[in-house]
């Protein structure tokens, strides 16, 4: 299974677990469902029958801290107004909370949001996830090819490269740069915990001439032999807050990092610029765990998240990408720099293979894990 330590990498700007304002639900979700009368028709994104739900409780649990407010304060909060549910919230998400739930058939966590990589493993007979129900959740709005059979996307960002504007009068303008260190030299920021997933690996495909839409499956030994190459240049990061840490103190010349862990740095003041040629595409999931007590609630509650309005509001309030094609939120010209659904960042970006990765999560794992012990 997943790491937890992947999803770390989703947060925004310093995602603090959730303190004593959080409610730890335990059975919060047991017993009978009252009956949802959800209304007749198609399904709408960001809708839900007033006080459909009246009686009912659904659990969100997602990573604390800034982003899990954001989804609250864009979605969970306001879907408990109209629906007349009670939305209570908990976190952090782990994984094996979920397993055992579900093995136990003692489900108290309704709604989570998790790795997309997870999610795609836990899809099927054998899997963790409930599928989706389509008459209740509406992806007409979801850009193409983020939606699974048992998850829909929770957000998305970009897996970029940031580089020193100062060290480099010349700018780099992908990964061919990125794996140049004879004409870019100096240090080079990169993931090194264990856990794998679309980065370096991809990147070092693309350096090599790999075309985008030939990525996957992707030749992890040709992968590696451009990594080999750069070794003596790489420095490790192994959170978030360490990646933005190292692009604010110039200890990187260049990072790959999560564009919010990007964004809080330009914003604090470090003077990097990003990469969009050629970044990387990343999502979040969100997904009904099996045994749920109430899915029609669950399912109501992520399809009110889909809505266009409060995508708009998530993306307002923690600085990643809406996944609903029609959303346009209000940002400051640095928040601008960062969308990637801005149709000129959007169309730079190579779209990852989340169904490739949980295939071979775990032989790439062990690989990788030798390969920095190494």
């Amino acid at each position: 299974m997943s790491s937890p330590k992947r999803m770390r990498r989703a947060v925004a700007s310093s995602l603090a677990l959730l303190g004593a304002g959080a409610l730890l639900v335990g059975c919060a979700s047991g017993g009978t469902a009252p009956k949802a009368d959800l209304g007749s028709g198609p399904a709408k994104a960001g809708t839900v029958k007033e006080g459909a739900l009246q009686g009912s409780t659904v659990t969100f649990v997602s990573w604390g801290g800034v982003f899990q407010k954001g989804q609250m304060d864009a979605a969970g909060k306001p879907f408990a107004k109209a629906s007349g549910a009670t939305v209570l919230e908990d976190g952090p998400t782990e994984y094996a909370k979920v397993k055992a739930q579900v093995d136990n058939n003692a489900v108290t966590w309704d709604v989570v949001d998790t790795d997309i990589i997870w999610a795609q493993k836990q899809c099927g007979d054998k899997g963790l996830l409930m599928p989706i129900d389509k008459k209740i959740i509406d992806t007409s709005k979801v850009p193409d090819g983020l939606v699974g059979d048992c998850y829909v996307p929770a957000m998305q960002y970009g897996y970029v490269i940031l580089y020193n504007a100062k060290k480099y009068p010349t700018a780099p303008t992908g990964w061919k740069d990125f794996f140049d260190t004879q004409k870019f030299p100096g240090k080079r920021a990169i993931a090194g915990f264990e856990d794998v997933g679309p980065g370096i690996y991809e990147g070092a495909l693309l350096a090599d001439g790999v075309a985008p839409d030939k990525l996957y499956p992707l030749d992890m030994d040709r992968a590696y032999k451009s990594i080999d190459g750069i070794r003596s240049s790489l420095i490790y990061w192994k959170t978030g807050a360490e990646s933005q840490q190292m692009i604010e103190s110039g200890e990187a010349d260049m990072a790959l990092v999560w564009s919010g862990r990007g964004y809080a740095a330009v914003k604090n003041g470090a003077d990097y610029k990003p990469i969009w040629n050629q970044a990387l595409q990343i999502t979040e999931a969100l997904g009904v765990p099996k045994n749920a007590k109430n899915p029609d609630a669950a399912f109501a509650f992520i399809n009110y998240y889909l809505g266009k309005e409060q995508q708009e509001k998530l993306t307002e309030l923690t600085s990643y990408s809406p996944v609903n094609t029609e959303a346009e939120p209000k940002l400051d010209a640095l928040g601008k720099e960062y969308l990637t659904t801005a149709p000129e960042i959007a169309k730079q970006m190579v779209p990852t293979d989340a169904k490739w990765w949980a295939e071979n999560y775990d032989s790439e794992l062990e690989r990788w894990t030798k390969w920095l012990q190494g």
